[in-house]
């Protein structure tokens, strides 16, 4: 197998509050191969965005990486300075936001975002960049690009925003995307229509692409790979079909039961019991044991991510099946 895009290994991030030490992700591990899309879901809360901003070293104070290594392409990003880092994001490692208008600036028209973006990381003449970035443009599917180049932010529609805050990712083809919800806001159409783009364009890129979202239905259509993550932990991780299908972890199984297309017409909807715990002050053993069916005594100690066939994960002491209802 060749060499992995990105290796997450153990990462932590903590937020340190007046409050006291917040530790939003609590040793994430992840490995991603060219060409593949992995699916980080879970509910608010739940590290997601956290996890995703570590890996690019955006992570503002009073936050800060406490622990683990982030190896992209056998390179460990938090051990690199500044100016090592700012020469890879943006150009070999590119972010999407959900809100676009995090990544343009509403002053600015776009061709010179754009241009300015291409500049950056090459040596593209003024005429090139602009070329570049009308090509760009056309392959996220927005029609007339040479007029989209030229219009102010707000003269474009949140699913065109969205569609230039991508194509601004994808100038320097990067070997890795991080995507934070970035079709969230937008109608299902137009959602559709950019998860569409962006798998065919990660296929032929080659790009590895994570994807986080707190939509099983998106990452169901999207994604290679899925990990689930709950209170700052990944709880399971495997293919897509095999998770989605077969869950074995319960907060897994919790999720999908709780989506109304798996729900009887007329009957309730079902729902996880409880609520997440305070990552200020988290429960002696597993986080989840509270809100479990399962939970036994032995969830008094925390449980450890255990392989239960190749590339399928759980942390879990009582994987398997659902319920019997």
């Amino acid at each position: 197998m060749s060499q992995p895009t990105l290796e997450v290994r153990n990462l932590c991030t903590s937020f340190y509050t007046h409050a006291g030490v917040l530790p939003a992700v609590r040793g994430v591990s992840l490995r991603l191969q060219p060409g593949r899309i992995l699916g980080l879901v879970g509910e608010s809360g739940s590290g997601k965005s956290v996890t995703g901003f570590s890996i690019l070293g955006l992570v503002d104070e009073p936050g800060r990486i406490s622990g683990g290594e982030v190896l992209f392409q056998g390179r460990d990003l938090t051990k690199l300075a500044p100016g090592q880092l700012r020469e890879l994001q943006g150009n070999r490692i590119a972010m999407v936001f959900q809100d676009p208008m995090m990544t343009l600036n509403p002053v600015l028209r776009v061709d010179t975002q754009m241009i300015e973006a291409v500049r950056a990381h090459s040596s593209m003449s003024k005429r090139e960049a602009r070329e570049h970035a009308s090509r760009t443009l056309g392959l996220v599917g927005i029609a007339s690009p040479d007029e989209r180049l030229r219009s102010y932010p707000h003269q474009l529609s949140g699913g065109m925003r969205q569609r230039v805050a991508i194509a601004i990712a994808l100038l320097h083809a990067p070997d890795l995307i991080i995507a934070d919800e970035p079709t969230t806001a937008l109608d299902v159409t137009i959602q559709a229509q950019i998860l569409s783009e962006v798998q065919k364009l990660v296929r032929q890129q080659g790009t590895s692409l994570i994807w986080i979202t707190h939509d099983l239905s998106v990452v169901a259509g999207l994604a290679d790979d899925i990990a689930v993550m709950y209170a700052g932990q990944i709880v399971e991780q495997g293919s897509v079909d095999e998770v989605l299908d077969r869950p074995q972890h319960p907060y897994t199984q919790g999720l999908i039961d709780s989506l109304p297309s798996r729900n009887k017409r007329g009957q309730r909807l079902r729902q996880i019991p409880g609520m997440a715990p305070n990552l200020l002050a988290m429960p002696v053993g597993c986080a989840f044991a509270a809100r479990c069916s399962r939970a036994s005594q032995m969830c008094a100690q925390e449980p450890q991510m255990q392989e239960i066939q190749p590339g399928r994960l759980v942390r879990c002491f009582h994987p398997g099946a659902a319920d019997a209802r």
